[in-house]
């Protein structure tokens, strides 16, 4: 670590503490920079360095001309600024977020089926609909995406969506890959989502919880053992 890195984090505890202990509150304006700068005893570029790296993880926000200000530090926030670096993890990685997404898609799930309204119920259903005639891969996962978060959602938890979300979008690329070399993958979906569908409907929160279940162990079994043979040839 160089030392104007060891400036840039030293700065970045600071301004977290200081949030921390309710000096900076959220929503609140932080002080001009060179006074903020001078009282943290630091140049103007180090300040500006932390409150980069602060603003890419949801603490901060910089408006143009209207100064920086911290966030309103809500948790869903925050998933969702960290969740964008989940793409640069690698195959161990990836095996890593399916088992994520094994744990927190049929919560979600579960916790939807006591939940869902049925403004919700027949957004999933015209979604289902619209599923059905995809052959595109690429369309089918982003389609496959939404109707999980729209399920997410109707949870009523904003920072589970969240969490949900940025598992599930960082395993796209694996599905994308699965969905054109498996062949029956679109009527497999298709039937998976009924069965979701089906509990949620009938707001049976285990029903729900199985099926959601099913429906990402049986994706990432399959991720893992191709995984595995992909490997195996390197």
């Amino acid at each position: 670590m160089t030392r104007a890195d060891s400036v840039v984090d030293r700065v970045i505890g600071a301004l977290v503490a200081r949030v921390e202990n309710g000096e900076f509150s959220a929503g609140e304006r932080l002080p001009p920079e060179t006074d903020l700068a001078a009282d943290l005893d630091v140049s103007r570029l180090s300040l500006r360095e932390a409150v980069r790296a602060l603003a890419g993880a949801g603490v901060l926000e910089v408006r143009r001309g209207d100064g920086t200000f911290v966030t309103d530090l809500r948790p869903d926030r925050l998933v969702r600024a960290t969740g964008t670096f989940l793409d640069l993890v690698d195959e161990k990685g990836i095996a890593e977020l399916f088992e994520c997404r094994r744990v927190l898609e049929p919560g979600a799930t579960a916790l939807a089926a006591t939940r869902i309204d049925e403004a919700a119920l027949q957004d999933l259903r015209e979604r289902l609909e619209r599923m059905r005639g995809l052959t595109e891969p690429e369309r089918l996962v982003a389609e496959d995406l939404e109707f999980h978060a729209a399920i997410a959602a109707a949870a009523g938890n904003a920072t589970l969506a969240s969490l949900t979300a940025a598992v599930a979008g960082r395993t796209a690329r694996v599905r994308i890959w699965r969905a054109i070399v498996e062949h029956d993958v679109l009527s497999w979906t298709h039937d998976q989502h009924v069965a979701i569908l089906r509990a949620l409907r009938e707001r049976d929160s285990l029903a729900a919880w199985t099926a959601a279940t099913t429906h990402v162990v049986e994706v990432e079994e399959w991720v893992r053992a191709h995984l595995t043979s992909a490997g195996g040839r390197r």
